[in-house]
This record gives structure tokens, C-alpha cells and sequence, in this order.
């Protein structure tokens, strides 16, 4: 067989293997626990950025129910369920840049001590699911989108908390709603991104293996 197919296999069963499922099972319901957390403290505090921390975290657990469901598939099924995941990242990149110029002309500051301390909860929740996915990034474009989903969402949560010191530092709305937007502009290259790999992997899953 070619070595194109060898990574295949290998990335095949490396998807199927147990610890795999045991960290995307851990990551789901981290990401679930942490969107209930979010969604509260960002309707409470006024932060656009936790409430799209919190819309990712929710998009994520049904990424990591969705990945669970095609681990066993073939690459066909598993780069789909990528197209999916990718559509997902755009939509709430767009979500996210809309909401942030929506609320921009609204005025008011939202609460920094509460998006302070949220915002250090879920980096911790997400620097643990990515330690945990680290292993597994250079997967296929499914494993690829779970273990960018999780990093994005460390990188953002640090953005966080930077934003609410620059809510406290300023009293003004716009740190918050800066980092909203590049949380947005984060998930849409991501989304772009897993979305051009999966295309390469349903290609290369439509034609037939050749042999050394």
C-alpha cells in the first residue's frame, strides 16, 4: 500500500483508540458544565465576550458529540462530519462579529470583576481539554477541528481576561467588545481552515487506493 494509505490506517485507529473517546466523553462535559456557567455570568455581567465564550463552549459539546458519533466511520463520514463542524465555527464567528457591532451601539459597561473570574475558570477548563487533545492534532481534519476548537477557546479565554482588565482600567464597554470581535474573526479562519482540509480528505476518499 502507498504511504498516503498507511497514514490513513494510522490515523484510523489512533480516532478509535479508547483514551481517545474517554477525552472527547471528559471534553463534552466540560464544555456543557462551562456554556451553563457562561451564558449566566454574561447575561449577568453585560459581556459580549462571555456570552460568545459561552455560545463557542456550547458549539463545542455538540462538536465533541458529533466527532464521538463518526469516530468508528470511515474517512468519507469523518470528513463530513469536519464540514459540519467547520459551518458551525462560521456561523458563530458571524454570530459573534454581529452581536459585538449590535451592542457597540447600545453603550454601557459590562462587569469586570465578574468576567475576570469566569474568564479564569474557563481557561483552566479549556488548558486542561486541550492538554488532553494535544496528542491528537495532527489527526485527520476531524481530530484537527476538535483540538483547534479547544485551543481557540484558550486563546479567547486569556483575551477575556485582558478585556475585563481593560473594562476596569477604561470603564468603558470597548476592550470587551474588541475581543468579542476577535473571537468572532478566530473561529471564521478556523472554520475556513478545517473546512479546506475536509474538502482534501473527501477527495482523496473518492479515489481508489494504489499500491507501491
Amino acid at each position: 500500500m502507498s504511504a498516503h494509505c498507511c497514514d490513513h490506517d494510522a490515523t484510523a485507529a489512533q480516532a478509535n483508540s479508547p483514551r481517545y473517546r474517554k477525552i472527547l466523553w471528559f471534553a463534552l462535559a466540560v464544555n456543557l458544565a462551562m456554556f451553563a456557567i457562561e451564558i449566566a455570568a454574561g447575561f449577568r455581567s453585560g459581556s459580549v465576550s462571555l456570552l460568545a465564550d459561552a455560545i463557542d463552549f456550547f458549539g463545542d459539546a455538540a462538536n465533541y458529540g458529533v466527532s464521538l458519533a463518526v469516530l468508528s466511520l470511515g474517512l468519507a463520514w469523518r470528513a463530513r462530519a469536519a464540514l459540519l463542524k467547520a459551518a458551525s465555527m462560521l456561523v458563530f464567528g458571524v454570530f459573534v462579529l454581529g452581536r459585538a457591532g449590535w451592542v457597540a451601539t447600545q453603550g454601557g459597561a459590562p462587569e469586570a470583576l465578574t468576567m475576570g473570574a469566569i474568564g479564569l475558570l474557563a481557561l483552566f477548563a479549556n488548558v486542561l481539554v486541550a492538554a488532553l487533545l494535544y496528542a491528537y492534532r495532527e489527526g485527520d481534519a476531524n481530530m484537527r477541528s476538535v483540538w483547534l476548537c479547544s485551543r481557540n477557546d484558550a486563546i479567547g479565554n486569556l483575551a477575556v481576561m485582558l478585556a475585563a482588565l481593560g473594562v476596569f482600567g477604561t470603564g468603558s464597554a470597548w476592550p470587551d467588545l474588541a475581543v468579542a470581535a476577535a473571537m468572532g474573526s478566530l473561529a471564521i479562519w478556523g472554520g475556513w481552515s478545517v473546512m479546506q482540509q475536509a474538502r482534501r480528505e473527501l477527495r482523496a476518499s473518492r479515489t481508489p487506493m494504489t499500491h507501491a
